[in-house]
């Protein structure tokens, strides 16, 4: 049963007192959230620093962020951790804090005073990834109008999405053993068998039991994902909690209101790692692959499955589009321009007055060509 004041039973804490003591353990990391009381408390009982759940991830994350924007987001959520818990930054002014009828002690007001730059810290920070937000929203707006579809991987961490990102595009994202080694967004082009050209961006690894503050820290690292035509959750499907890891990434997308995407289907499962399993089990997986339609077998490490991948993101992208041969004269560039910022461009040559184009329309934007061609305008 949870204890509000110390989380476990006084038993168990006495209990975990004598090993730390026996071991001269420094550092303790409680699996789960803890209150600022039970933090403070079981500091107090166990003599040593205690860190949960949240305050490690931010630990992690503090030390992989890279860019500005990366170190934005991790300040502001443990700017918003550090805020709940100034209380027990006091401790040392506690005898001071008991003031008199409505009147507060000075060990209180250098609390609040702490309180209030924390604040004004945070205000500051969500302005400049306000900012944030408007430079990647003009910058899907360009790449809307080239156009290229989107295509976001996302994750447990260590799933092996940046080692798959890199095998894609050529690119040399950090991809190391090791959690949450990417956390800001890479974004690169990606040439499919057809000839389609998409965006593959890759994002920020999931956890379970991700804490709500840095869901929202990181919302300007996982707009991509939000405004992505494919998801592709990239499964370590050699680990053996991959089945908790693949509802707990779902849980992630439902709080990012992806819930839709989870189940229209609009995600396609790359299940990494088959290097890692034997003979048998790579057998059994892609049976499974080939009665069923969402799951790529694959390895990032060694390249295999990842044309499959490929093919099922051409296919994807490709249902619902009808394709038209079309020829446009160089002189009407209303027409062009129309068909570039509504339709998906797949070939284009040009002569001395013409130009030949192969563009994908969906069904209505290609009623809207043929009324147009019977010499309607748009």
């Amino acid at each position: 049963m949870v204890k509000p004041a110390t989380l476990f039973g006084r038993g168990k804490v006495e209990e975990l007192k004598g090993l730390i003591a026996s071991r001269d353990v420094e550092l303790v990391v409680v699996d789960t959230a803890l209150s600022p009381v039970q933090q403070r408390n079981l500091e107090r009982a166990w003599d040593c620093k205690v860190i949960d759940r949240t305050g490690l991830i931010l630990e992690i994350f503090g030390e992989r962020a890279q860019t500005r924007e990366g170190r934005l987001q991790v300040e502001l959520a443990a700017l918003g951790y550090q805020r709940s818990r100034l209380v027990r930054s006091w401790t040392h002014l506690e005898r001071q804090r008991g003031g008199h009828g409505l009147m507060g002690g000075p060990g209180e007001s250098q609390i609040e005073s702490d309180r209030r730059q924390i604040d004004e810290r945070i205000i500051r920070i969500r302005r400049e990834l306000e900012t944030v937000v408007r430079t990647r929203e003009l910058h899907r707006k360009a790449r809307k109008r080239a156009p290229y579809p989107v295509v976001a991987l996302v994750g447990y961490t260590n799933a092996g999405k940046s080692t798959l990102f890199n095998r894609l595009t050529g690119a040399a994202v950090d991809a190391e053993d090791k959690l949450f080694a990417t956390l800001d967004p890479t974004l690169r082009g990606v040439t499919l068998p057809s000839g389609r050209q998409i965006i593959l961006s890759d994002t920020v690894g999931f956890i379970s039991a991700l804490p709500t503050t840095l869901v929202t820290a990181f919302r300007a690292t996982l707009e991509e994902v939000l405004e992505a035509e494919i998801i592709i959750h990239v499964r370590d499907i050699a680990h053996p909690d991959n089945l908790a890891q693949r509802d707990d990434v779902h849980g992630v997308l439902h709080d990012l209101g992806l819930g839709d995407a989870v189940d229209e289907g609009r995600i396609i499962e790359a299940h990494n790692k088959i290097d890692l399993l034997g003979p048998e089990e790579r057998g059994r997986l892609q049976n499974i692959a080939e009665r069923e339609t969402n799951g790529i077998p694959l390895s990032a490490t060694t390249g295999q499955g990842c044309d499959d991948l490929l093919s099922r993101i051409d296919d994807r992208l490709a249902e619902g589009l009808q394709i038209l041969d079309l020829c446009i004269r160089h002189s009407d560039g209303a027409t062009l321009a129309w068909l570039y910022s509504h339709g998906e461009i797949l070939e284009r040559i040009d002569d001395e007055e013409t130009c030949r184009l192969k563009v994908g329309l969906n069904a209505a934007d290609a009623a809207r060509y043929a009324h147009r061609g019977s010499g309607n305008n748009f």
